[in-house]
């Protein structure tokens, strides 16, 4: 029999087969709530990108300065999430999600009124210190809201389209806002956000009860952040740095030291951080490797395509991000197919693959972009196979890495999920960055110089990302190919027995 007492919001119930009144009547609301904090977080990874020049000209820091204002934000949500996410579960997550939108909000209010350097990268470690507390509430809401199967995969594919499709919505807006208001609009957009999360917040999140037996893992925390924020920090290095830098192996060294010393930890830990049955999971963890990879992969789409746009074919900033749409297009159309129709029916097994597929194909496709390459005949068609393949792989990884796990631990694998996408990002930027700045190098070096040699130095650079990219990608087919159980997701309810996705 199910305990007759208070579920968490949103939960399924056995007894009724009905939602609780509370959020039977606003649960499609909560996830417009959610949409638009998860839009707040991932946009702010990349539009600040294209206010940089503005913001370098008008508080005047120098180029080797600039990496800092994207850096700063990278390093605390990074190293933080972990911590976010266990705050989450003991504090509760309504609790945690408005905390973190206001800090989110004062933080980019800051950074929008920022007078100095110094002040700017200060409020963008804000957001990302706020931003690790808000995304793994924003997931684990989703989590605890959405437990009937139908739903629950209109919901994340939603979701899952949105995490996708962030950095080129981030990408968008901000070459719109630097180019017809002011880079300054790219923080400042937040208050808006954000204002209209926390009413809808107010009105339609319930209250959680939290666990007051529980306790936090202070080891852990200062083990796991200190480890992540060395790994995010040593990629970082990566770009300014040479990869033989002690600033760059010796972090990477120290954080790998630290999380193999966090893990050993968590093992003996009475209230661990990231009680290892939560990634342990095979189904989970494959899920926690593919969007990992995914975020890796993804920036050989976003960054250099970019750079493919602007640097060669001549687009604005608003052009380069109107190009992405068909993009964005494409994968919201195959991850709401993942997640209603293709997950429920066949399982991850072949959905995450056939994804990694579909986008190292397109990456590859990419390769053959050259000079005298227009958007119609050539960018076009391979930019919607990739964003065909990322739409089936985010989606389905993210539903699939927060399916049955104990309410608990809702918020701490809510975090995984975003850190396994954050240190993607990173390792993606730093890795690809240097890789096609190496092959442009090798490209010139004992050639003549000239306007056009220059220019197809930078073609083969990011020829050279997207085979980099792919082979990613085809690395991801393999593994969730390998990992991942046959079969339909075999969940657990809210009520703790176990329950089959059909």
């Amino acid at each position: 029999m199910p305990r007759s007492t208070a579920t968490p919001e949103g939960a399924f119930t056995k007894a009724s087969g009905q939602h609780p009144e509370g959020a039977s009547r606003h649960r499609w609301w909560v996830l417009a709530v959610i949409g638009l904090a998860q839009v707040m977080v991932v946009l702010d990874a990349t539009i600040v990108n294209i206010a940089l020049p503005s913001a370098q000209k008008d508080l005047g820091f120098s180029d080797g300065d600039r990496q800092w204002v994207v850096t700063a934000y990278a390093l605390a949500f990074g190293s933080l999430l972990l911590f976010g996410g266990r705050l989450a579960d003991l504090l509760g997550r309504r609790v945690t999600f408005l905390v973190g939108l206001v800090g989110f909000a004062a933080a980019s209010a800051l950074g929008g009124a920022a007078g100095s350097f110094e002040v700017l990268v200060a409020a963008r470690a804000l957001q990302g210190a706020f931003g690790a507390l808000l995304a793994p509430s924003a997931l684990s809401l989703l989590t605890t809201t959405f437990t009937d199967p139908k739903e629950r995969g209109k919901a994340f594919g939603v979701y899952g389209a949105i995490a996708g499709a962030g950095g080129a919505i981030g990408l968008l807006l901000g070459g719109l806002l630097t180019e017809h208001l002011s880079w300054r609009w790219t923080l400042y957009v937040n208050l808006l956000i954000a204002g209209l999360a926390i009413v809808g917040a107010v009105v339609f999140l319930q209250r959680t009860a939290r666990d007051r037996n529980a306790k936090l893992d202070v080891p852990g925390v200062v083990l796991v952040s200190s480890g992540l924020f060395c790994i995010v920090y040593g990629f970082a290095n990566a770009e300014s740095h040479d990869w033989g830098s002690p600033q760059t192996w010796g972090f990477l060294i120290a954080g790998v030291v630290l999380l193999t010393v966090f893990v050993t930890w968590q093992t003996r830990a009475a209230h661990p951080l990231l009680p290892l049955r939560v990634p342990l999971d095979r189904n989970r963890g494959a899920s926690y490797l593919s969007v990992l990879i995914t975020a890796v992969g993804m920036f050989g789409v976003f960054l250099f395509l970019t750079y493919y746009l602007q640097q060669i074919l001549g687009y604005t900033p608003v052009k380069t991000g109107l190009g992405f749409l068909p993009m964005i297009g494409a994968l919201m159309i195959t991850a709401n197919l993942a997640t209603n129709v293709l997950l429920p029916r066949l399982g991850p097994k072949p959905v995450v693959p056939l994804g990694m597929g579909l986008a190292g194909a397109g990456l590859v496709w990419m390769t053959g972009l050259d000079l005298d390459s227009t958007y119609a005949a050539h960018v076009l068609p391979p930019l919607v196979v990739t964003g065909l393949g990322i739409g089936l792989m985010m989606a389905t990884a993210m539903n699939v890495a927060t399916a049955g796990v104990d309410p608990r631990d809702a918020g701490v694998a809510s975090a995984m999920v975003n850190t396994m996408q954050q240190v993607g990002g990173s390792v993606g930027t730093a890795l690809l960055n240097s890789l096609a700045s190496t092959a442009a190098q090798n490209y010139v070096k004992g050639k003549q110089p000239s306007p056009d040699l220059v220019a197809r130095a930078q073609l083969h650079s990011y020829s050279t990302a997207y085979w980099w990219s792919a082979g990613f990608f085809a690395a991801g087919l393999v593994i969730s190919g390998l990992l991942y159980r046959s079969g339909k997701v075999r969940a657990l309810s809210v009520e703790g027995a176990p329950a089959v996705h059909a």
